[in-house]
């Protein structure tokens, strides 16, 4: 696993609690041990992008994600479309498909059988009016 991923990992971990918890995410990065985490940059990136952009973030996910509401949509498959939505949209450096790819990858291994496939078309709708959207 690639350090990418595991920092998408961790922040994927962070998201989730703030957002079962209903908290901040940079809150919970803090008084976790952020020192320990030092070496893992990314994490913060993760967390303060998808903290800094979430209103935009979660509009998209409301316009793209048919036939789900937010509050029905599971809390982990809800942060992994944030990350990826923050990694499509506001990180240059990364590659549209390795981060449509690294949160098919999350899903099928922390979600349901479903949240894969949704997961994928959700950002694959995305990925092709990236440059039509607003941000």
């Amino acid at each position: 696993m690639s350090a990418r991923s595991k920092a998408r990992k961790r922040a994927l971990d962070f998201l989730y609690e703030a957002d079962i918890k209903n908290v901040l995410a940079a809150d919970l990065f803090q008084t976790r041990g952020a020192t320990e985490l030092s070496q893992e940059p990314y994490v913060l990136t993760i967390i303060t992008g998808v903290t800094d952009h979430l209103s935009k973030i979660d509009e998209l996910i409301i316009t793209y994600a048919q036939g789900w509401d937010m509050d029905r949509m599971p809390p982990v498959d809800r942060n992994i479309l944030r990350i990826a939505i923050y990694e499509i949209l506001w990180e240059a450096d990364i590659d549209l498909q390795v981060a449509c790819d690294e949160a098919v990858e999350l899903a099928k291994s922390l979600s349901t059988d479903e949240s894969s496939g949704y997961i994928n078309g959700v950002l694959g709708r995305i990925i092709k009016l990236k440059d039509s959207i607003a941000i």
